[in-house]
Order: structure tokens, then C-alpha cells, then sequence
């Protein structure tokens, strides 16, 4: 069998470390602090990953603000609503390796833990926040040419965060991931898949939610990388709830700060909804690889 090649593109030598910051971005926020779609969190790059390479070890962590105050309704309109303020960090942890018995494919395994802060819901002027349910999953990949990788990840998100920001139930998380070098600049990542839920210990059970998120990226300067992004899910009806969908748009940029250093800062908002909270969140992601 022909043997996969790794990266070796001479235009890599100084992004290598720096992109390869997280195989698998897995996360879904608590419901009960924001219901962002699912794995929104990802940046340029994300899935850009190496084969037949030396172990390494990755640290990210995302931020969240999202301070809306409307909501999608069944009839597909944009409505006030006193969600109050939500802020969510996401703190990963990610181990990579290239087997022994194959180093034409990647391996990764990485813990997510929540941290979540929802002030002012319902217009009370309190504050709810806590440590929300950690997720914890592996990935693999390998490259079907030297400028595309092609992936699969899967999560499992466990009901043992604080009373008041977990959902109470499992979750798993599963999804096919990609990334295609079109140019030296231009890059296009991505993922879909489904989150699968149990039921909640109110005895609700979520119905089956299926996700997509695109990420496009022009390297314009060394450091610097503007991108486009477009996330979108659909929830089927479930237990009395409606079906919901949401399609949101963001823009952002990479700040390749240094080989193994980067800092993304993304706009994102909904486009069109339907029995959906409503998203208008400035992000922030920081990654270091050593």
C-alpha cells in the first residue's frame, strides 16, 4: 500500500507547531447557560494536522461572551427575551501521538472542562455560574494528500458539573472532521455531525441534533489571518419540544503570535432561526502547543 505522505510543504516549517492545535474541538455548552450550536467553537487551521510526527501536547482555551437578550420563536422571528448576560470558558487539554503499528494516521485524546457565569437572567440582577459537565474524547485521521486531512472524533460530555449549569444528562458527541490547503494562503476547515442526548433527570429527552461548522481562512501576513465562518444545526422534535434550527455567520482573525502561539478573536451572530436562543457573542480562542 502507497504510503500517505506527511506535511512537508515547504510554506509549513513556521505555522507546523502552531497549527496543530486541537484534533477535535468538541463541545456543547450546558443548555442552561447557552445553546450556541454545537462544536461553533472551531478556527482556521483546526483540523490542519500532521502524520508520522513525535508526540506533542496542546493547551486552548476558548471565551465566550454572548449578550443577546433575544431568542428565535416557533414562528422563525426574532424576539426580546431576558436571557441576561452569559460568559463561558472552555479550558481543553489535548495529547497527540502517531501510533506504532500505523504512522500513516494521527491519534489524539483530550479532557474539555466548562467554566460558565450567566448574569442577569430574567432580569433579576443576579449571578448563576459554576464548573459545567467536562467532555472527554479521542480522534483520528490521516491524509488522503499532503494538503487535506480527513477525520473522525467522538466525545462523551458527563452530567457531573455544578447543580446549577448542568444539564443533568449524557451527551455524546460524534462527527467527521476535514481540512483541505487549497493555496499556500487559502485554507477551508470543518466538521459535521450529531450530538445524541439521554434523558434529564426532569425526564425530558432532547431530540437528536445533527451540525455543521465551516471555517475559510486567507494567510494575508505571517501574522495575520482573516476568516469566514458559517455553523448551523437542526434538533428534531422530541418529548413535546418543537423541532429547532440555527444557521449562524461569523468573521474573525488569527494572530499567529508565535510558531506555537496563536489568538483568534471572532464576531458571530445568527442569521435565521426557529425555537432557538439567539446569538450575537464575541469569542476568544488562545492555543499553545509544546
Amino acid at each position: 500500500m502507497k504510503t500517505l505522505p506527511t506535511l512537508q510543504s515547504p510554506v509549513r516549517p513556521a505555522l507546523r507547531r502552531g497549527t496543530l492545535l486541537a484534533a477535535a474541538a468538541a463541545i456543547l455548552y450546558s443548555g442552561a447557560a447557552s445553546a450556541q450550536i454545537a462544536l461553533d467553537v472551531i478556527g482556521p487551521h483546526e483540523y490542519d494536522l500532521p502524520v508520522d510526527f513525535k508526540p506533542f501536547n496542546a493547551f486552548v482555551q476558548y471565551t465566550e461572551l454572548n449578550d443577546s437578550g433575544h431568542v428565535w420563536n416557533a414562528d422563525g422571528h426574532r424576539v426580546a427575551a431576558d436571557t441576561g448576560q452569559v460568559i463561558v470558558g472552555l479550558s481543553k487539554y489535548v495529547r497527540f501521538w502517531t501510533p506504532e503499528w500505523d504512522h500513516r494516521i494521527g491519534l489524539a485524546y483530550e479532557v474539555l472542562l466548562p467554566e460558565i457565569g450567566i448574569r442577569n437572567a430574567g432580569g433579576t440582577g443576579g449571578f448563576n455560574g459554576g464548573i459545567g459537565d467536562p467532555i472527554t474524547g479521542a480522534a483520528i485521521w490521516f491524509k488522503p494528500s499532503a494538503d487535506a486531512t480527513l477525520g473522525l472524533q467522538s466525545f462523551a460530555q458527563i452530567p457531573v458539573g455544578a447543580n446549577s449549569v448542568s444539564d443533568t444528562n449524557w451527551k455524546n458527541l460524534t462527527s467527521l472532521f476535514w481540512d483541505w490547503r487549497i493555496t499556500k494562503q487559502l485554507g477551508l476547515t470543518g466538521n459535521g455531525g450529531f450530538v445524541w442526548q439521554s434523558a434529564r433527570s426532569n425526564g425530558f429527552t432532547p431530540g437528536l441534533t445533527y451540525h455543521i461548522n465551516q471555517r475559510l481562512g486567507l494567510r494575508v501576513h505571517k501574522h495575520f489571518e482573516p476568516f469566514i465562518g458559517v455553523d448551523s444545526e437542526y434538533t428534531r422534535a422530541s418529548d413535546g419540544a418543537p423541532r429547532a434550527w440555527a444557521v449562524d455567520g461569523s468573521i474573525g482573525m488569527v494572530f499567529h503570535t508565535f510558531a506555537n502561539q496563536s489568538i483568534t478573536l471572532r464576531y458571530s451572530a445568527t442569521l435565521d432561526a426557529e425555537s432557538h436562543s439567539d446569538n450575537r457573542s464575541f469569542n476568544l480562542k488562545y492555543a499553545y502547543v509544546w
